[in-house]
C-alpha cells in the first residue's frame, strides 16, 4: 500500500493532528510515543543535540510503527535539507523565518528542479534504494512532503500574507515562546492575540495548514478549535519528567 505524505494526510484528516517533539536520541521513547496514540513525532535538531545519523534512525522507527516523523531543523541555512530529504521524513520545520526573501530560499530547496532545487536521489532511502519510479519519487516529494517555514518573530507575522505565498510553501507553524519572547509580551496580551489571529486567518484562507506548540492536552484542544491542523503537545523530555515528578510526589506525600 502506498505510503500516505504528512501533506496529504493533513489535508484529509477530519481532526487537529497531535504529535510531541522529541529530544531525547533513543528509539525506545518513540515506540512509547506510537504506542501512546500520538500521529506524528517531531525530531527537535534546533533545541536538542540530535545527529543527522539519529534523525535517519528514529525516522526509520517511527514510520515503522505507524507514526509521521517531521523534523525541526537546527537552522534556517538548508544545509541539513537534502539529506533529511533523502532519508524518507514526512515533512521539515524551518525555523526562524522572518522574511519573503528566506521563506523563498528555504521553500526551494525542498522542491525538485526545475521549480526549485532538490537534487535527485532515487537510489536515497526516500527512492526505496531506486525501487519507487521516477516520476512517483518526483510526485512525491512535491506533493505530499510538508515543507513549513517557523514564524516567530512580530515582523514574520506581519507578514504573514506574503510569506504564505511563497510558491511550494504548504505549512506553517507558530512559535507562540519566540513570538512572545520577541515582542516582550505574554501569550494573554490583546496584541499578541490578534498576531495569533492574522496569522491564523492567512493560512486557513489559503488551505495551508497551521500548527502550533503547547504544553498541555486541554491547550491542544483549545487550539483544534481556534483551527490550527496539527499541534506538538509537550516533548518526550518533558512528559517523563513530569510522570516522574509525580511518582516520588505521591511517595514523599504517603501518610506516615
Amino acid at each position: 500500500m502506498a505510503r500516505l505524505g504528512f501533506a496529504r494526510r493533513l489535508a484529509s484528516a477530519d481532526r487537529c493532528l497531535a504529535g510531541t517533539w522529541v529530544k531525547i536520541p533513543a528509539l525506545e521513547p518513540i515506540e512509547i510515543l506510537a504506542d501512546a496514540g500520538f500521529d506524528f513525532i517531531v525530531i527537535d535538531q534546533e533545541h536538542a543535540p540530535l545527529t543527522f545519523e539519529f534523525a535517519y534512525q528514529a525516522t526509520v522507527a517511527a514510520q515503522g510503527v505507524g507514526l509521521s516523523v517531521l523534523v525541526r531543523v537546527p537552522d534556517r541555512s538548508g544545509s541539513h535539507l537534502q539529506r533529511l530529504l533523502d532519508a524518507g521524513v514526512d515533512g521539515i520545520l524551518v525555523p526562524r523565518v522572518t522574511s519573503v526573501a528566506e521563506a523563498t530560499a528555504t521553500i526551494r530547496q525542498m522542491i525538485f528542479s526545475p521549480r526549485g532545487d532538490r537534487g535527485l536521489g532515487t537510489t536515497s532511502r526516500a527512492g526505496r534504494w531506486g525501487g519507487t519510479p521516477r516520476d512517483e519519487y518526483l510526485r512525491f516529494g512535491d506533493e505530499e512532503v510538508l515543507r513549513a517555514v517557523q514564524l516567530e518573530e512580530r515582523a514574520a507575522v506581519e507578514a504573514v500574507d506574503e510569506i504564505l505565498d511563497v510558491p511550494g510553501l504548504n505549512g506553517v507553524f507558530l512559535g507562540m515562546g519566540d513570538l512572545q519572547l520577541s515582542s516582550r509580551r505574554p501569550q494573554s496580551d490583546p496584541e499578541i492575540q490578534q498576531l495569533a489571529d492574522r496569522f491564523l486567518t492567512a493560512a486557513n484562507a489559503r488551505g495551508i495548514p497551521a500548527g502550533t506548540a503547547v504544553a498541555t492536552a486541554e491547550q491542544a484542544r483549545q487550539a483544534a478549535d481556534q483551527g490550527y491542523r496539527y499541534v506538538m503537545v509537550s516533548n518526550d523530555t518533558s512528559l517523563l519528567r513530569s510522570a516522574a515528578t509525580s511518582v516520588v510526589g505521591a511517595l514523599h506525600n504517603r501518610p506516615a
